[in-house]
């Protein structure tokens, strides 16, 4: 603070005056002028590739992916100055919204209903172990359009996915699991789980699943908790895509969560729990890692 009184009153008084009043040496405040301009200089280098980064996010990152995305450029910074400067220039990441939550699923007391076998063991190490699936729903000037993800625990990607207008199985659940088999080929045991939805219950459902020799799992009644990481999903996606937008149409809905999941989401998003990287990412390090050992 002394150096600073210094530097930003050198035009009214000397600095040999200065920092003898306020007890300091001349020599200390040039050292810490020089350790300054050279931070000024850095500041003045890093701002664009902040920007470019936070815009190649679609403003969704914060100072802490950002920082771990300059950090894997080879800069020497802290998520400290990354956020100072984010401030100074004004980049704010979406904010978290709250929106009334509409209820997709509705159980049906006559289906036969499942055990809770995930029990939250959300952490999995094996691509294609655990898949769990859920239902919402994105408001348009036509009308709902409801999306079905099916999200494999191991790297939190979305490995199948079906977006309708209406609620039935066969336009949410059916097909979301079967883009999900096709694009994966599990060839391991292989736990889905569920809320207790009519959609996921129904005979339809559970024969998809018995065919394609998948266990189900389902949350306990109204326990939202026990299937939070596709809560989770739903949440960034609605934040980072759908708040801030207005659709007109189910159609312009529809390409713009397809390019999110298929373009950002999995291939490019950092992950906190995968320790910064896009399910993409993760999946392709342990596929090699497996290979070489």
């Amino acid at each position: 603070m002394k150096y600073q009184f210094v530097a930003g009153h050198r035009s009214l008084y000397s600095v040999e005056k200065m920092c003898k009043a306020l007890e300091v040496s001349r020599s200390g405040y040039y050292a810490w002028r020089k350790r300054s301009t050279g931070r000024r200089q850095v500041d003045r280098r890093m701002r664009p590739i902040v920007k470019a980064l936070f815009d190649n996010s679609r403003q969704n990152y914060g100072s802490y992916r950002i920082w771990y995305d300059m950090r894997s450029m080879g800069w020497k910074t802290s998520p400290r100055r990354i956020a100072r400067l984010m401030s100074e220039m004004g980049l704010v990441a979406k904010a978290t919204r709250v929106q009334k939550k509409k209820r997709t699923t509705r159980s049906n007391q006559q289906h036969v209903k499942f055990d809770n076998v995930l029990n939250r063991q959300f952490k999995q190490d094996i691509p294609n172990t655990v898949w769990c699936g859920d239902i919402t729903y994105i408001s348009t000037d036509e009308g709902f359009l409801h999306l079905t993800v099916v999200l494999d625990l191991f790297n939190r990607g979305i490995v199948g996915w079906a977006m309708s207008h209406r609620m039935t199985a066969e336009q949410t659940t059916l097909p979301a699991l079967r883009m999900a088999y096709k694009n994966r080929q599990p060839y391991a045991p292989l736990l889905f789980h569920s809320d207790r939805g009519s959609q996921y219950t129904c005979k339809a459902y559970q024969g998809l699943l018995n065919e394609f020799k998948i266990q189900p799992s389902m949350s306990r009644k109204g326990d939202c908790y026990d299937n939070a990481v596709v809560e989770s999903f739903f949440h960034t996606l609605k934040v980072e895509l759908i708040y801030d937008r207005k659709f007109s149409t189910r159609k312009e809905a529809e390409l713009a969560i397809f390019e999110y999941i298929e373009v950002f989401y999995n291939r490019q998003r950092l992950h906190s729990t995968l320790n910064y990287k896009s399910p993409l990412m993760f999946e392709e390090e342990y596929l090699k890692m497996k290979n070489v050992s």
